[in-house]
């Protein structure tokens, strides 16, 4: 087998680690690293849907078959793997917050919730009674320690950044945290996966949500909280315009699908849950100078109280924008220098300042000025 470096793995020699093994590359070659650094591993891999509810295009994270690739891949380094059962814990603490922000009319990022409440969480209280110092995940991030304080920084190849999902960890999880791959392309990860021979070395990533079967979140939430109640879509000026089929069928910034014949397109732009309707307007109404964030996460910063400037990122694949960033009570207000397209109540707003993660917390309003927000 290649040897190969620590490369954004901290020193620790002969430290216990619970490795979180999803039965993909990424946390397969986590595992690769940190044991032949000398640490002594231990796989994890998490079940946290039931068996019947997967089976999509792409095996998801919390299927059977990707339990048996990691069990594959401890075999082959030559460390011990169990099998957790954390479904109840997942349905209570990730997918009803699910549900029940999309009756809200809001778009939750479900994996932000399942870093902070299983992984960093409950899979953190079982690392501690392993005996294990450490808990490391396959996510591309990296961990400095800075001025007394632990700091999460982007990935060093910002194609593959996952510091995003990761804004909701504060410096008790932090200072157990390990990201192997941070300073590592994909491209290497597979090339460290192929010459170790492992099973994953070629597994197909997916982009869905583990837990809902081939990605159709709309038919995951019909069978749960359904059926859905058509309502009004408005326009920003308050004219009829045609019907929705159920709120959790549109998304904001959304133009297809919505049956509305006029001479310029129409873009979603409010979910109206109060009043059941889906409000519309054109391009130029999809921007927004302004928004509210609540229940923040103060992550490689101090709370702070006087207004700072970041780059906000509204949501995973967005280049974070610049802007002013106001603490508020419960929470902070970003005021962009330029109008962001599409914010989105549910989502993070996540605070970076030189590749550092500064905040994150969850959108709450939007507007263009104080008197909308």
């Amino acid at each position: 087998m290649e040897s190969f470096g620590p490369m954004n793995i901290p020193n620790k020699s002969n430290a216990k680690v619970v490795v979180a093994m999803s039965g993909g590359v990424d946390s397969s070659v986590a595992a690769a690293l940190l044991s032949q650094q000398g640490c002594h591993v231990v796989g994890v891999t998490l079940r946290v849907v039931p068996e019947e509810r997967t089976g999509s295009v792409f095996e998801p994270c919390c299927s059977l078959a990707a339990a048996e690739d990691a069990r594959q891949v401890a075999e082959r380094l030559g460390i011990p793997h169990v099998v957790l059962n954390y479904v109840e814990r997942f349905e209570n603490d990730v997918i009803a917050d699910f549900l029940e922000e999309y009756q809200k009319g809001r778009t939750p990022n479900p994996c932000i919730r399942c870093n902070v409440h299983i992984k960093f969480g409950a899979l953190w209280d079982k690392a501690r009674e392993l005996g294990a110092g450490f808990l490391a995940t396959g996510h591309y991030a990296c961990i400095e320690r800075r001025e007394g304080r632990m700091t999460l920084t982007r990935a060093q190849h910002l194609d593959k950044d996952q510091s995003y999902v990761l804004a909701g960890l504060g410096q008790e999880h932090l200072e157990h945290a390990l990201f192997p791959l941070g300073t590592l392309p994909k491209s290497e990860t597979r090339r460290l996966a192929a010459s170790l021979e492992l099973v994953t070395a070629d597994r197909p990533e997916s982009q869905e949500i583990c837990f809902v079967p081939d990605d159709n979140y709309r038919r995951f939430l019909a069978e749960r909280i359904g059926p859905f109640k058509p309502g009004p879509i408005v326009s920003v000026t308050g004219e009829i315009l045609g019907q929705h089929q159920g709120l959790p069928y549109y998304t904001i910034g959304q133009r297809r699908g919505l049956g509305i014949a006029a001479p310029r397109p129409y873009y979603v732009i409010r979910l109206d849950a109060q009043r059941n309707a889906v409000i519309v307007g054109h391009e130029e109404d999809t921007f927004s100078a302004m928004l509210v964030a609540r229940q923040v996460n103060w992550c490689s910063m101090a709370p702070q109280e006087a207004p700072f400037e970041a780059e906000v990122k509204i949501r995973y694949r967005h280049t974070p924008a610049a802007a002013t960033v106001t603490p508020v009570e419960g929470g902070f207000r970003v005021e962009f220098r330029e109008p962001q397209r599409s914010v989105t109540p549910g989502q993070w707003a996540v605070c970076y300042r030189d590749d550092v993660v500064l905040a994150g917390g969850i959108i709450e309003a939007f507007g263009n000025c104080e008197a909308e927000l």
